[in-house]
């Protein structure tokens, strides 16, 4: 029951991303080109999904376990600290440069843009990269 839940959980997802044109590089790039021709739609989808996450995400603060029995975790680090600011930092110019973060670049996987495929693969190295940074 729980890889069915993860896994509608990830289709509406990705859907909700499609249909954002979250997935869209050259949309992305323009919501990120502040001096040029820049595309504000992008914030508006963000500030509508922190909206909706809101309630859930309290909520889910307070409960041990998921409908489903799982624990439940919640992140409690609240620290800035070299690690964060590092990673932050690459996954910004990243998103820059590419025009895609994690989410989209699993969609494009699925639909065979080599770009894509390329951020996908360096995403998974850096994430193994980031065990060997010290605290």
């Amino acid at each position: 029951m729980n890889a069915l839940a993860a896994l509608l959980a990830g289709l509406l997802f990705g859907a909700g991303l499609i249909l954002s044109g979250m997935s869209d590089p050259a949309k992305v790039l323009g919501f990120l080109d502040l001096a040029g021709n820049w595309d504000p739609s992008l914030m508006l989808v963000m500030v509508g999904a922190i909206g909706v996450a809101i309630v859930p995400f309290a909520w889910g603060a307070r409960l041990s376990r998921s409908w489903f029995g799982t624990p439940m975790v919640m992140p409690r680090n609240d620290r800035v600290d070299r690690r964060l600011l590092i990673g932050s930092a690459l996954f910004g110019v990243g998103w820059g440069l590419s025009g895609l973060c994690p989410g989209p670049a699993l969609i494009s996987l699925g639909a065979g843009y080599l770009p894509g495929a390329i951020f996908a693969v360096c995403m998974l190295l850096g994430m193994k990269a980031s065990e060997w940074v010290p605290d």
